[in-house]
């Protein structure tokens, strides 16, 4: 069989004349582009690719496992990323599931990491010279990391002063945490401080803003913004913003002979913390008075005995912790929380939970849990635990549904009147117990409706079943939202009870075989144009918008 191949493609900032060139040979080499629709739409005319797979921002994880799916099957595939792939790109995402997998180097598929121009160094480029000294990247994503890890990290950044970029700063959703990190950098930062604001660097929506960091707030900041910070020492001259190469004079510029030749500048009065004066090597604790006349040693030996005297109570205090922290004081842990989302429901005809399964629910959800009530009529849970079997069975013991979250099927049904329309609630519990929780390549909605009622709208599902009539008709295929909005195609009435979970269960297993990841089923529909052997049809209404009176 064909051994297939992964390249892992960074294609700088967009522009094709920062591609790099073993960028482009990767692409045109490949057979299946993977990425996320706004990039691959940067790079489409540069590609032949077979077949090209764009999927939405946060779906990076499907976006991997089709790319190692892909080449384990014999194809060459580029899962692409703007800037760096391994700068927040999809090199990591594609290592961890073929580790996941058992790959080896050696006798598995091959991949290759394209490196390409990272945000930092394209805005950077376009704002002068900030990145000049030590710098650091802060993504103020909190989708896989705890905001409270991110907080430390600008703290960390801010106290030392590094130049700052931040990626990610906001979202349509996220708008707290450029906030909190403005405030935190105030605390080290003069409210002066030069701060760059690019948005889609070297695209053909550019847009750079020089602002200062207490000022960075009043313009629009979003996903495609790039929020670079400078330290203590950069500076603006004539529309740049300008970071020394150091904090201290090593050389003078404008002068035609240095004040200190090239052999001196690092020695203490160029850095005085680096390098002993008179001997030009590091300094080492105990062995700086070494050597002194004794004219010398007095001062040196007071403040050496200081420092003695601070050693010992800091060895004290130390002795009492562990000894790993012992040897490395400054050790930093930032454990990898283990964090378990999951569904839960009273059942799908139920409708009623009790109070003693909400004091279970609130129990496990805890003060740091988050608890969702959604459209499903499921209730949405988020725990960090590291025993979620433990979980499970405590909600199950108080007679509480646990399903899986994330891209998978989920099963709505209406409260058949509490039960006075009773007599196809057996399929919808056959339908649940069989479907619930199906990984598929998108999230998927069954809705279910007890009567020719169909008071719980199941025809703005993706599939949509109604009993009527002691049968059931079917609809598939809705959009529930958006301009082209439309409620489901009917394929089918007047199905024999019997006959309804077997076509079902054919609709569910083409759409979970030949679906792209990530592809919504009215999308999959709406591309293979058949379903079985059921028509696509276009059931969206466009809407025209008048014109205004006034022309805009």
């Amino acid at each position: 069989m064909k051994k297939g191949k992964i390249f892992v493609v960074g294609f700088g900032p967009g522009a094709t004349e920062h591609i790099t060139g073993r960028a482009l040979t990767a692409l045109q080499e490949s057979e299946y582009i993977i990425g996320y629709k706004t990039y691959v739409d940067l790079i489409k005319h540069l590609v032949t690719a077979k077949s090209i797979v764009s999927t939405g921002m946060t779906e990076e994880v499907s976006r991997a496992i089709d790319a190692v799916k892909k080449a384990e099957a014999g194809g060459i595939v580029s899962v692409i990323s703007s800037g760096d792939s391994g700068a927040y790109g999809m090199a990591g995402l594609v290592y961890e599931v073929l580790v996941e997998k058992g790959w080896t180097e050696a006798e598995g598929i091959e991949v290759e990491i394209v490196p390409g121009i990272s945000a930092i160094n394209s805005c950077a480029s376009l704002l002068g010279a900030p990145v000049m000294h030590d710098s650091c990247t802060i993504s103020l994503s909190d989708h896989l990391t705890p905001w409270t890890v991110i907080e430390k990290r600008i703290e960390a950044a801010g106290m030392a002063d590094f130049v700052i970029a931040l990626y990610n700063p906001k979202s349509g959703r996220r708008t707290r945490q450029i906030v909190e990190a403005q405030n935190i950098l105030l605390k080290y930062r003069s409210p002066d401080t030069p701060v760059g604001l690019v948005k889609s660097a070297y695209r053909e929506n550019q847009h750079i803003i020089l602002t200062t960091l207490s000022e960075m707030l009043e313009h629009d900041i979003g996903m495609l913004t790039t929020v670079i910070i400078g330290n203590s020492s950069t500076f603006f001259y004539d529309d740049k913003i300008i970071t020394p190469r150091g904090y201290q004079r090593k050389y003078t510029l404008g002068e035609g002979k240095q004040r200190l030749k090239p052999h001196q500048r690092l020695k203490k009065e160029a850095e005085p913390w680096a390098l002993d004066q008179e001997t030009g090597e590091a300094l080492s604790g105990y062995e700086e008075i070494i050597g002194k006349t004794p004219e010398q040693a007095p001062m040196q030996q007071q403040k050496q005995e200081q420092k003695v005297q601070s050693m010992d109570m800091a060895l004290k205090a130390l002795s009492m912790v562990s000894k790993e922290e012992v040897q490395n004081p400054f050790l930093v842990r930032q454990s990898i929380e283990n964090i378990f989302e999951f569904s839960v429901s009273p059942g799908v005809a139920n409708k009623m939970i009790t109070a003693e399964q909400m004091r279970v629910l609130a129990e496990v959800v805890g003060e740091n849990g988050t608890l969702e009530y959604t459209p499903d009529h499921h209730f949405l849970v988020k725990v960090t635990t590291d025993s979620p079997e433990a979980i499970v069975e405590k909600l199950e013991k108080s007679h509480l549904t646990v399903m899986p979250a994330g891209e998978v099927l989920k099963v709505k049904a209406c409260d058949f009147c509490y039960g006075e329309k009773a007599d196809s609630i057996p399929y919808a519990e056959e339908i649940a117990a069989k479907f619930e929780g199906m990984k598929l390549p998108k999230q998927l909605h069954v809705g279910f409706n007890g009567c020719g009622m169909a008071c719980y709208r199941p025809v703005f599902d993706d599939i949509g079943i109604v009993y009527r009539k002691k049968k059931f008709d079917l609809f598939i295929g809705a959009k529930p939202v958006g301009r082209t909005a439309h409620a489901a195609q009917p394929i089918a009435e007047g199905i024999e009870p019997e006959d309804l979970i077997p076509l079902v269960t054919k609709i569910i297993e083409e759409y979970e075989q030949n679906a792209h990841p990530n592809e919504r089923f009215f999308k999959y529909f709406k591309r293979v144009k058949k379903v079985l052997n059921y028509d696509y049809y276009d059931m969206s209404c466009k809407i025209e918008v008048e014109p205004a009176p006034c022309g805009d």
